[in-house]
């Protein structure tokens, strides 16, 4: 029964004081066996979408647990723009892959009540002179990652080799989506946890990622990522409600 409290059975609430999220592009057959029974890849001309999200949280608390309690915690996430098609309509959200936290009760909780697979890593978190500064180190270097972002300087340019026409096509794959996906083998269930933000206006920044250990990985490791945008934006709420579970019927 150890998967039903993994259904993110709680609303939990944050602050999100500094959100960086990069999308990388790949070939659509490569990420396409990422993905669990009902979901879709969502794509743009020839390409699939994989997100890189840093976001340095404080607050963090189950929504019925007053403010002083909450926890600050650097989380980061690596996702796939993905759909779920349903009788009724299509939902975008991200597919999970992995996720970091800088603290170990978040490693403990997070994985005894979701499906976001923490893991624990050590991180560098600076903004100075207009300047956010990341680096993240995890065991065995499988999802270390260092960028710098001018967070002095927004809007700025897409990436250059951008796959987006103009910054309204990249908006459409600026993480976080509202939704998350993961798949529950145990029911053949997708379970989808919505995300409620306000004040969320992301602005294109230019980056430089000098490492990212992610892509040495298969699959990845089979293609060349393509930098296709990067949002930032900082000081606001936000709120995670609690799972939904969608059966998917057999194909």
């Amino acid at each position: 029964m150890l998967h039903v409290l993994k259904r993110h059975p709680l609303p939990v609430k944050a602050f999100f004081r500094h959100s960086l999220v990069l999308t990388y592009a790949f070939p659509q057959e490569l990420l396409r066996p990422l993905l669990p029974p009902g979901l879709v890849l969502d794509t743009y001309k020839d390409f699939g979408f994989l997100a890189i999200a840093m976001v340095q949280t404080e607050n963090l608390r189950p929504a019925m647990v007053p403010k002083i309690l909450g926890q600050n915690f650097f989380l980061s996430g690596y996702r796939i723009f993905t759909r779920l098609d349903t009788a009724s309509n299509s939902i975008r959200g991200l597919r999970i892959l992995r996720s970091d936290t800088d603290k170990k009760l978040m490693v403990i909780s997070g994985n005894l009540l979701t499906h976001y697979a923490y893991q624990y890593c050590q991180v560098s978190f600076q903004e100075s002179s207009g300047e956010l500064r990341v680096k993240i180190t995890t065991p065995h270097a499988r999802a270390d990652l260092e960028v710098s972002a001018d967070i002095a300087h927004k809007p700025a340019p897409l990436p250059e080799g951008t796959p987006f026409e103009n910054e309204k096509e990249a908006r459409k794959f600026a993480g976080p989506l509202p939704y998350t996906f993961d798949y529950e083998k145990e029911t053949g269930s997708i379970i989808m946890i919505r995300g409620v933000r306000e004040n969320w206006h992301p602005q294109p920044v230019r980056v430089n990622v000098s490492r990212c250990s992610f892509f040495d990985q298969e699959p990845f490791c089979r293609a060349t990522p393509i930098l296709a945008n990067a949002f930032h934006l900082q000081n606001v709420p936000y709120r995670w409600e609690r799972g939904v579970r969608t059966v998917i019927k057999a194909q």
